[in-house]
């Protein structure tokens, strides 16, 4: 009773609907009360689908249960304190009898579809307890097919063995009639015609043949009937395969979801052994009709048409069993399906769900490329390289079916001569199509063969680009994703010459899918607003708003296109700011507009980090907001960091080391608290570079440095109200680690500005040790960019800093301590 148990502790929304269940008292609630242990233990699906005799007996042993329930109330009954359950159950008991008596299969049908529905409540209450896990709207409706499905296959399985042994009775029985008939031919030759015994045993001999031929009709009918059911099972496997393969196209283009094939191959095996089963039920019934005919023999005219049926459903079958589990894909780095690069090596691997294979008989599988070209006029034309056929085997590592693994073929151009397109040259196709924009298939064709049954059966992959270099990688995996997304017919390669557009619902699924994809973290709404705004020229983007293929992928003269920009993020987050991103501490996608909004109420120092939008390969900029004298914001953000800027400076330690420079000419670092409120070190701690501690005895020849972050404000910037980012100068400031300074003895009489050495290496014309004055900073700093260099003299004075928390140690503000040396008064004198 442990579904009925289960269903009694569910909430009062969930109860209201078992309740609704039992309105219309088809099954009162009572009976499913009292005999709950004994209803969940029966199959009332089988007995609804092909056993009326059964539904007949499990109806009468309901009104026995009843009967039974209701005198041991009356034996317990006391002060009649049972007399209103004692009433509902014989009101029950007499309106199932009402209702059933001539039909107990509907009741049968009634309680199976009950169970199902309490099963579907179930499934969705324990769903709704798990609210972080959100499953799919179809949910109950898969977890409905699968069920069917197993229910199914069980049914025919026992109708399959159940036919088996009405063909062996038929056997016996023909073997009966033909003993008998042999004998009373036997007996004819040796007795006179008009003995009466003769005419008893030709009755006897009819009455057998009638015998035979009724069983025969019989067999032929559980056949149609097994065929019938095999349909409708056929049709539960396609859908339970269609959705496999919806998943796996999602899974391609980014998507989290299940592609394994292990249950549907169990499935798809369980048919097939059946169907073949079957196939050889048929063969017996060929043998006896061999044996023994007669007219209008039931065989004759039947067998054949019922045999084409079971043939065709076979090939159905095996043709929907042959899939490719592995989309081609090439090796690491491209982690991307379906962009293959001609003469390189990629895989891809087929499988034939139904696991049968014949053990003498070697099944051959071959691959080709564009099997159907009759409308790929203008397409480049491709061989495939190293062998073209393998043989289908059993996946010996994971014993998991049977699998074709196709590992380092690779394609080659076919060259046309006089067309002037040589190897790797291909750029605009006759049609005026791109290379990334040509969709290509690959198709697997196979021998199959099993217990005398040969077939040939094909499979296709998803549509490939094929490209010629890897600046190309980036335009042709923008093709997959829009065909995949948008196209109803997976082997339409004529699909770009006509590219439909997406609606902002779609395509913002499919964005987020290449963030969570290749940074385990997607976009959040926020993040999609901005997006959507930026393809809508600013306008805000609803679930319907259209976008066209020229706006997602083409470049504009000016500019570069959308998707370029968001796949040269997606590579800097890759690159340089993966941790940064899942930890959520990048903000990443929001307009100049909304930072001002989110900054312009928190503290001066409070920052967030966004990605540029006019850079094209990807770049990251900090946006800080501060307060003048009169309590005004003023927003300043740097200028944006690229790739090739992080891979020598890493984000975290540009955040906790940058400086500006102010009026006085004292760096300070204007980063504070990343937005919302969250101190800087505390945020990026984790992430910051570890420096190795110096050793004080070591002697070094020159003092260790570290590059840090510099910017300079404008003069005009203190007296803006908006300051719209303010292009820094030079990025690399040099200083000297506290803790591991040489020691320099100034000479008695050394000059008070040091002279340059000519053979001291030079920075843009200036000493790498040359020291400025106070009054030379400016124009230092103006005409060398913004570059701070060494201080050699340990002894310099500093000025202190109120706001500046960068890494630099005070021990750098401080005289480091003397190394010991060995000098008398006289070296002092």
């Amino acid at each position: 009773m442990a579904q009925w148990q289960q269903i009694q502790s569910l909430d009062s929304v969930y109860l209201n609907q078992v309740h609704d269940l039992y309105l219309d008292n088809s099954l009162p609630m009572e009976v499913r009360q009292y005999l709950a242990y004994w209803i969940e233990e029966q199959d009332w699906n089988r007995v609804a689908q092909s056993d009326p005799s059964l539904a007949c007996l499990l109806f009468h042993d309901i009104l026995t249960l009843l009967n039974d329930q209701l005198g041991r109330l009356a034996l317990g009954e006391e002060n009649n304190s049972n007399i209103l359950l004692k009433h509902n159950l014989q009101r029950s008991r007499a309106h199932l009898q009402a209702l059933y008596q001539e039909r107990p299969e509907q009741l049968a049908n009634v309680i199976d579809g009950l169970l199902r529905q309490e099963q579907a409540i179930l499934s969705a209450a324990l769903a709704a307890s798990h609210p972080v896990v959100e499953p799919p709207m179809d949910a109950l409706m898969t977890s409905s097919h699968q069920y069917n499905i197993q229910n199914r296959l069980a049914t025919m399985r026992s109708a399959i063995q159940a036919l088996k042994t009405s063909i062996d009775q038929l056997e016996l029985l023909q073997d009966t009639f033909d003993f008998c008939f042999k004998t009373h031919k036997h007996l004819e030759s040796t007795v006179p015609n008009n003995d009466p015994a003769q005419d008893r045993r030709k009755q006897e001999l009819q009455v057998m043949l009638n015998n035979v031929d009724c069983c025969r009709k019989e067999v032929l009918a559980q056949i149609h009937e097994q065929l019938g059911r095999s349909v409708t099972l056929r049709e539960l496997l396609l859908k339970e395969r269609d959705a496999w393969k919806d998943c796996q196209r999602r899974a391609c283009i980014g998507d989290t979801c299940d592609t394994s094939l292990g249950q549907l191959e169990k499935w798809f095996t369980a048919n097939g052994e059946d169907l073949f089963h079957l196939l050889q039920l048929l063969q017996t019934l060929r043998e006896l009709q061999q044996k023994l005919t007669y007219a209008n023999d039931p065989l004759i005219c039947t067998l054949p048409h019922l045999e084409k049926r079971l043939k065709e459903q076979i090939v159905f079958l095996l043709e929907s069993a042959f899939v490719v589990e592995i989309q081609p894909n090439m090796p690491y780095p491209n982690r991307r399906p379906l962009v293959l690069r001609a003469n390189q090596k990629f895989s891809v691997r087929a499988r034939l769900l139904v696991k049968l294979m014949d053990r003498n008989h070697q099944m051959e599988v071959k691959i080709e490329i564009d099997r159907d070209s009759t409308n790929l006029a203008g397409f480049r034309k491709f061989n495939i390289l190293t062998s073209n056929t393998k043989t289908l085997m059993m996946d010996k590592p994971q014993i998991d079916g049977l699998v074709c693994d196709f590992k380092h073929i690779s394609l080659k151009e076919q060259k046309i001569i006089g067309s002037g397109k040589g190897k790797g040259g291909k750029g605009i196709n006759e049609g005026g199509l791109s290379a990334s924009e040509e969709l290509h298939i690959i198709t697997f064709t196979l021998d199959y063969c099993y217990q005398g049954f040969k077939c040939q059966l094909q499979t296709s992959t998803l549509p490939v680009v094929i490209i010629s270099n890897g600046n190309q990688t980036s335009s042709a995996w923008a093709s997959i994703l829009w065909f995949i997304m948008l196209s109803k017919d997976l082997k339409n390669q004529r699909f770009f010459f006509s590219p439909p557009a997406a609606t902002w619902a779609q395509l913002s699924t499919v964005l987020s899918w290449q963030f969570s994809a290749a940074t385990e973290r997607g976009l959040n709404a926020d993040q999609l607003k901005m997006l959507g705004e930026k393809l809508c020229d600013g306008t805000t983007a609803t679930a319907q708003s259209t976008i066209t293929w020229a706006q997602f992928s083409k470049d504009s003269p000016s500019s570069f296109s959308f998707w370029t920009w968001i796949d040269g993020i997606l590579l800097l987050i890759q690159e340089h700011l993966l941790q940064l991103w899942k930890n959520d501490l990048i903000m990443g996608f929001v307009s100049r507009k909304r930072e001002k909004h989110l900054l312009k109420r928190k503290r001066g120092g409070t920052f967030l980090l966004r990605f540029s939008q006019t850079t094209r390969n990807g770049g990251i900029t900090c946006t800080w907001v501060e307060y003048d004298d009169q309590g005004s914001p003023k927003f300043s953000a740097v200028e944006p960091y690229t790739r090739e800027q992080l891979r020598i400076l890493p984000l975290p330690d540009i955040i906790h080391d940058y400086h500006i420079l102010a009026e006085e000419v004292i760096p300070e670092n204007p980063l504070h608290y990343l937005y919302p409120d969250i101190p800087r070190d505390e945020a990026f701690g984790p992430y910051y570079s570890e420096h190795r501690e110096a050793d004080l005895t070591e002697k070094r020849e020159y003092l260790k440095r570290r590059l840090i972050s510099v910017s300079s404000r404008q003069p005009e910037e203190a007296q803006a109200s908006d300051l719209q980012l303010p292009k820094p100068s030079a990025s690399d400031l040099q200083v000297p680690e506290a803790n591991v300074p040489e020691l320099h003895v100034p000479e008695a009489n050394a000059p008070e500005l040091q002279v340059p050495d000519p053979s001291t290496p030079e920075i843009n014309g200036v000493p790498e040790n040359y020291i400025p004055l106070p009054r030379e900073m400016e124009e230092l700093e103006q005409g060398l960019g913004g570059l701070l260099f060494d201080k050699h003299d340990p002894y310099l004075p500093q000025p202190a800093e109120e706001h500046y928390l960068g890494p630099i140690p005070p021990e750098l503000f401080m005289a480091p301590e003397l190394q010991e040396l060995n000098l008398d008064e006289a070296d002092f004198e």
